[in-house]
């Protein structure tokens, strides 16, 4: 178990403050704004709080309406709008200074069987032949004169691309990525039963490169310091059980970008081969004339 991975758990274990009202915290990190992951997933574990174990989520839609800024906490604030017979549904704000900076709808639902079908898993050569994508960062990190303002930080979640993205010397490429993923910790030995904590895992790691596949098409990195890069939206849906601390497959495509937005879409898939979880986020990608 990783010190980090132990943070994450540690951020997506909500302070109750009251009925329908958490308080998150955010670790020290050298990018002044929140990553959008992180409030994703605890508004995710927010509402699930105020569900029933037996109806696991099953989609979760939200917006990210201002930065959010990791010096002070984040409260959570869940509307109980609708418990059915076999959905419940939830809306979760999440506030800093008495103003909103993420508001996200989620769907819960009982299990249920129905009919079944899915796309192929992408052809891939499998993690173990594949080099950790935090050890080939810190790497090229070493060879540089100063150090980026920003860099990718992967540590709670190990990472290996398929065909690897050259942040520093970027190339344009079709828009499609490959990466195997897994928790960085084994939730078993741990004695963690509950399912909707690999949910919220999973979607905080789905905030991870999504964005930067509309970028590849382009030759930019989401590096450069004339990006302007935000997550937008992002939405999320599980098709099936899965343990965010095996390999998953995470492939993602951009079929579009326009207006200064990149669309782009993820699937996980199970060794097996199972489709457990799709993703699509829409993100700024505004190009400054200057650097800032």
């Amino acid at each position: 178990m990783s010190q980090a991975f132990d943070e994450l758990l540690s951020i997506l274990k909500l302070e109750k403050l009251d009925e329908c009202l958490y308080r998150g915290i955010t670790p020290q990190t050298q990018n002044p704004r929140v990553f959008g992951g992180q409030v994703f997933a605890q508004a995710m574990r927010s509402a699930q709080d105020t569900v029933v174990a037996e109806r696991m989520i099953h989609s979760q839609q939200a917006y990210f309406l201002r930065p959010g800024d990791t010096s002070i906490p984040i409260i959570y604030t869940v509307d109980k709008i609708r418990d059915g017979g076999s959905f419940t549904t939830r809306r979760v704000v999440a506030s800093q200074r008495g103003k909103a900076i993420f508001s996200t709808s989620l769907s819960f639902q009982i299990s249920e069987p129905g009919l079944s079908h899915q796309f192929d898993m992408p052809d891939c050569p499998p993690p173990e032949d594949l080099e950790d994508d935090y050890e080939r960062w810190n790497r090229q990190q070493r060879k540089l004169s100063t150090k980026p303002k920003y860099h990718p930080t992967l540590k709670p979640i190990e990472m290996r691309s398929v065909d690897p993205i050259n942040y520093l010397e970027p190339t344009v490429r079709q828009p499609y990525q490959y990466i195997w993923l897994r928790a960085c910790g084994d939730l078993d030995a741990i004695e963690i039963d509950d399912p909707g904590l690999h949910h919220a895992i999973l979607a905080y790691a789905s905030d991870f490169s999504l964005m930067s596949t509309s970028l590849l098409p382009h030759g930019e990195s989401i590096m450069d310091a004339k990006l302007q890069p935000a997550s937008l939206d992002h939405s999320i849906w599980f098709h099936d059980d899965f343990k965010v601390d095996e390999w998953l497959l995470y492939a993602m495509d951009s079929p579009r970008s326009s207006h200064a937005r990149g669309l782009n879409r993820g699937s996980f898939f199970s060794r097996d081969g199972r489709l457990v979880a799709s993703t699509i986020q829409e993100g700024l990608i505004r190009i400054r004339e200057t650097a800032e």
